[in-house]
């Protein structure tokens, strides 16, 4: 009996320990570890709706997409959308900008980012568990 409740657990800490490495891949090289955020595919989250770029993600258990791709030299709004989000995701921080917001658990918060130049912008939620980037390009 003691024997097939470790066997259980063990099963369970390595199938976690997987979706987890799956979820977060990373590379090494000596001293410094740079995190590779994947895009999903078929994601079109980004749309141009009056001159203005709406960036779309989605907040439940984390931020989805992980990575997106906009176009720098644009006016930028960040659209986050909850759907019973009662997790950390509901709070999200773009420390670069020094911007800090709690979302509703259910419902559609935008925040105003200007007009981003080349680069990566990445945000988090409240505790830092979970990531989003935003790739702007030329």
């Amino acid at each position: 009996m003691k024997s097939t409740i470790l066997s259980i657990i063990g099963a369970a800490l390595i199938l976690s320990g997987a979706v987890y490495l799956s979820n977060n891949v990373s590379l090494s090289s000596g001293k410094t570890t740079t995190k590779v955020l994947v895009p999903e595919e078929n994601i079109h989250n980004v749309s141009i709706v009056d001159g203005k770029q709406i960036i779309e993600i989605n907040t439940k258990g984390g931020y989805s997409p992980k990575l997106s791709e906009a176009k720098a030299g644009m006016p930028t709004t960040l659209r986050f959308k909850t759907n019973g989000t009662f997790d950390c995701s509901s709070s999200v921080r773009l420390s670069s900008m020094n911007i800090s917001k709690i979302l509703p658990n259910t419902g559609s918060t935008d925040i105003d980012l200007g007009t981003q130049k080349l680069g990566t912008l990445s945000g988090t939620c409240g505790m830092g568990m979970y990531g989003f980037a935003i790739e702007f390009k030329g």
